[in-house]
């Protein structure tokens, strides 16, 4: 079973990454779940996601790197039992930093393959973000953990606006492989398949 975290600030894109790359390792034979963690009473991506079909686990009621830790230990083993999926993706509510999720897996009883780290970059919003100073040092520390950073949104922005935020992205994370990505139209999500099942 193999784990990779979708992360990302708060509108990035994660559901709708998440739901474009579930159906197409669904159409390859991967049997797929979605944990979702959500803030707040109305876990709408987990509605939204199940509209599309998907299995989806809601460990709502707060973040998952801090006390739902436990909680999403037993998801796991619970996924395991009942579903025995090739592939979890787990998406973080938009203020969790990934690292905090990846070292509390250390609970899981039984044998999982950590899959990469990947955070969403919103290319529409993520200027305005960075130029807010908490905001910016918070979505760099979501950086500073990615293996994959994808720059989210490219079909509403010019070329050399994407090239600009390459630039940017890699010098706060070197390590990070650099991926584009439209959610809404498809656009490079076979390319972040690739990586994520090869990495």
């Amino acid at each position: 079973m193999k784990l990779i975290q979708i992360a990302g600030f708060l509108g990035s894109g994660k559901t709708t990454t998440i739901i474009a790359i579930s159906r197409e390792m669904s159409n390859r034979g991967k049997r797929v779940a979605i944990i979702v963690n959500e803030i707040g009473e109305v876990p709408v991506d987990a509605k939204i996601m199940s509209d599309y079909g998907l299995k989806v686990m809601d460990i709502g009621g707060g973040c998952i790197c801090c006390e739902l830790m436990i909680n999403l230990s037993y998801t796991l083993e619970e996924l395991a039992r009942l579903y025995s999926p090739d592939i979890v993706l787990i998406e973080p509510s938009g203020v969790a930093i990934p690292s905090s999720i990846n070292d509390g897996l250390s609970m899981v009883k039984f044998p999982i393959e950590r899959g990469p780290i990947v955070v969403l970059f919103d290319g529409l919003r993520g200027e305005e973000l960075l130029a807010d100073e908490d905001l910016s040092n918070f979505i760099k520390r979501q950086m500073i953990n990615a293996n994959i950073i994808v720059i989210n949104k490219i079909d509403l922005l010019e070329d050399e606006k994407i090239k600009y935020f390459e630039k940017l992205l890699s010098g706060i994370n070197p390590n990070a492989k650099i991926l584009k990505i439209s959610a809404k139209n498809g656009c490079g999500i076979k390319e972040l398949i690739e990586e994520v099942l090869g990495g």
